[in-house]
C-alpha cells in the first residue's frame, strides 16, 4: 500500500471530482483489551484490523487554514493528478462535501442551531492547547498541540457519521488511534473506563451559558473500547486542521457509536474504574445510555433508528448496524444484550 504524506492528502473538490481510490487495509499491531469476557467471536477478523479506508502518513503538518470555511484548493498528491472519479469509502459511499462537513455541524457549545455553529466559532482560540491525561495510569502526561500534531504519525482515515438525529455523512479524518495515547500512559490493572472532557468556556463557546447542560460536556468508553483501532483522535480533516465547529484541536472520532460519542475539543482524559456519566447521560438518562452503538433494531424513544439520512442525498438509506463496522467491534459487546437503548 503507497504511503500518502498527510500534506500531500488530495484536497475536497477534487476528491469529489476524480477517480475512486482503491486502497488496501492497513493492518496496525493488536492492542490488548482489557476484559477478558469482551474475545472475538469464531470466524470475525482481528479485533483491531483498521477499516479498508485507512492510509497512513508521515507526521507533516497539514494545512492550515485562516478563513474558517474555505476548503483546500490545490492538488499536491501524486495520485490526485491520475484521479478519474470521486473518492469513496470501503462501501463505495462518496464523500460529503467539505463546505457541508464545516457548515452542518452539531456543537451545542456554541448553539443548538446546526447552520450557525460555524460564524458563532469562527474566534474560538485553539492554539495554544493542552490535554492533561491521568487518573489510574502509571505515567500521566500533559500534550501540547505540537505534540498531538507531530509525536504521532498522522493517518486518513474515511469513517461514516452517523447522529443519533438520523442523518450521516462520509468524512476523511486525519489522526492517529486513541489507543497511542492511552499506550504511552500505561493504564493500570484497576482502570476499566475512559472518560473525556471538553473545554469550559462560556466567553469563547456561548452555549455554555445555558443552564439545560450540566457543562462541561464528558462522554466515556470502555478501556478496550477505547483501545480499539478504529477510536481515533482527530487531528484534521480533508488534509487540514481541524476547524472550530468541527471540535479543533483535539476530537474523538468512534465511528461504530452515534456521533455525540465523539467528543470535541478535549482538554482532559481521565482512565478510571467508574463508569463515566455523560453529559447526555445525565441531561435525559431515559434516551441516552453509556453504549450508544449505532443499531438499527433499537428505536430511539422518539424516533426510528432503522433509516438515515446521508447529507447531500435525497430520501433515505438503511442503517447498518454498528454503521457497518461489525467486524471490527461487534466481539466487543459479545454476550450482551444488544436490545437495550443504551
Amino acid at each position: 500500500m503507497t504511503k500518502i504524506k498527510s500534506s500531500e492528502i488530495t484536497p475536497e473538490h477534487i476528491y469529489l471530482s476524480r477517480r475512486k481510490f482503491m486502497v488496501g487495509i492497513g493492518s496496525l499491531a493488536a492492542s490488548a483489551a482489557v476484559l477478558a469476557a469482551c474475545g472475538a467471536p469464531a470466524g470475525s477478523t482481528a479485533p483491531n484490523t483498521v477499516t479498508p479506508t485507512a492510509r497512513s502518513g508521515a507526521s507533516s503538518e497539514p494545512t492550515a487554514t485562516t478563513a474558517p470555511n474555505t476548503p483546500p484548493s490545490e492538488a499536491t498528491s501524486e495520485s490526485a493528478a491520475q484521479a478519474g472519479g470521486p473518492l469513496t469509502d470501503e462501501l463505495g459511499d462518496e464523500l460529503t462535501p467539505f463546505e457541508v462537513v464545516t457548515n452542518y455541524n452539531n456543537f451545542y457549545e456554541f448553539t443548538t442551531d446546526k447552520e450557525g455553529v460555524a460564524a458563532l466559532a469562527q474566534n474560538f482560540k485553539s492554539d495554544p492547547w493542552t490535554v492533561e491525561v491521568g487518573g489510574l495510569v502509571n505515567k500521566p502526561k500533559t500534550y501540547d498541540l505540537d505534540a498531538l500534531r507531530t509525536q504521532f504519525a498522522q493517518e486518513e482515515r474515511i469513517y461514516r457519521l452517523r447522529c443519533v438525529e438520523g442523518w450521516s455523512m462520509v468524512i476523511p479524518w486525519l489522526g492517529f488511534s486513541l489507543s497511542e495515547i492511552l499506550k504511552e500512559v500505561e493504564p493500570t490493572s484497576k482502570a476499566q473506563y475512559v472518560r473525556f472532557e471538553t473545554l469550559y468556556n462560556p466567553e469563547q463557546m456561548p452555549g455554555q451559558n445555558s443552564g439545560w447542560y450540566n457543562w462541561p460536556y464528558a462522554e466515556g468508553l470502555r478501556l478496550d473500547e477505547a483501545m480499539n483501532e478504529l477510536a481515533t483522535v482527530a487531528t484534521g480533516l480533508y488534509g487540514q486542521h481541524l476547524l472550530p465547529q468541527n471540535g479543533a484541536p483535539f476530537r474523538l472520532v468512534i465511528p461504530w457509536k452515534y456521533g455525540f460519542k465523539s467528543i470535541k475539543s478535549i482538554v482532559k482524559i481521565e482512565l478510571t474504574d467508574q463508569m463515566p456519566q455523560s453529559l447526555w447521560m445525565t441531561a435525559a438518562p431515559h434516551e441516552y445510555g453509556f453504549y450508544a452503538n449505532v443499531n438499527p433494531e433499537v428505536p430511539h424513544p422518539r424516533w426510528s433508528q432503522a433509516t438515515e439520512r446521508r447529507i447531500g442525498e435525497f430520501g433515505r438509506r438503511e442503517t447498518l448496524k454498528f454503521n457497518g463496522y461489525g467486524e471490527q467491534v461487534a466481539h466487543l459487546y459479545e454476550g450482551m444484550d444488544l436490545s437495550a437503548w443504551y
